[in-house]
């Protein structure tokens, strides 16, 4: 399955570098994980939403999560749900 990997956002690193913890799960994660966790944060644009993913981006890491919670996963593989995305409002 092919992935269309997304680029970690500066917010993103910010969170890695202050968290040298969940920094080194990070690193644990395989890139379809990491593309799942990046696209779960950057898919939505209000700043308030961004932030309280960052937020439990470092807290589910922590907790032992392995990917974003309830996440039908990235809209950008080809073989992702589609249908799950036309009916999101954002």
């Amino acid at each position: 399955m092919p992935i269309i990997p997304h680029t970690i956002t500066p917010d993103i690193q910010k969170v890695l570098d202050l968290n040298p913890d969940v920094a080194t799960i990070w690193d644990t994660l395989t890139p379809l994980t990491q593309n799942e966790w990046i696209c779960w944060i950057t898919f939505f644009k209000k700043p308030e939403t961004r932030t309280e993913h960052l937020i439990r981006l470092r807290e589910d890491l922590l907790r032992g999560k392995r990917r974003p919670c309830c996440w039908p996963g990235c809209p950008h593989r080809p073989d992702a749900p589609k249908k799950v995305y036309t009916s999101l409002v954002i």
